[in-house]
């Protein structure tokens, strides 16, 4: 898998990592868990994680469930769920997200001010979990790192 890295134009000095993974052939296969490693450098100071995902409007259900896992540099886990996030809406079958032609962009907040007990490099694991071992027309995921603003910050 080839993992490419997508920077905004502006600057953003709140963005810490991101990295999204293509998937061959519009195709994210059960078993084939995304890995993302990334350094925080700075543990006094919260931050947001996102989950990044690119389907085109052939994707044939409205949601997507994934399972994360975030491990420390030790790899012990330090947290992991079940996450179910809405590509379309369930009423009209309009896709959410920003979207050009037939492709969509979704970000979904998964953890929002989360505290790193220690400096150092982490890993982010994604993994779908749906009812298809080759879920189609899924041509990208990962994930964002963010420095949370506070109420004193941004202003």
């Amino acid at each position: 898998m080839v993992a490419i890295t997508y920077f905004l134009i502006s600057c953003d000095n709140q963005r810490l990592y991101e990295t999204n993974t293509e998937l061959p052939d519009k195709f994210w296969v059960a078993d084939s868990v995304l890995a993302f490693d990334f350094e925080v450098t700075d543990s006094n100071i919260a931050y947001n994680l996102y989950i990044n995902i690119r389907n085109t409007v052939s994707y044939p259900f409205e949601n997507i469930y994934v399972t994360y896992y975030l491990k420390d540099s030790l790899q012990n886990e330090l947290g992991t769920d079940l996450v179910n996030y809405d590509l379309f809406d369930p009423k009209t079958g309009q896709p959410y997200g920003d979207g050009l032609g037939d492709i969509f962009d979704h970000q979904f907040l998964l953890l929002k001010n989360h505290r790193f007990d220690l400096a150092g490099v982490y890993t982010f694991e994604l993994q779908q979990y749906m009812r298809m071992d080759t879920l189609p027309e899924i041509l990208a995921a990962g994930i964002l790192v963010e420095k949370a603003l506070t109420t004193n910050e941004g202003n």
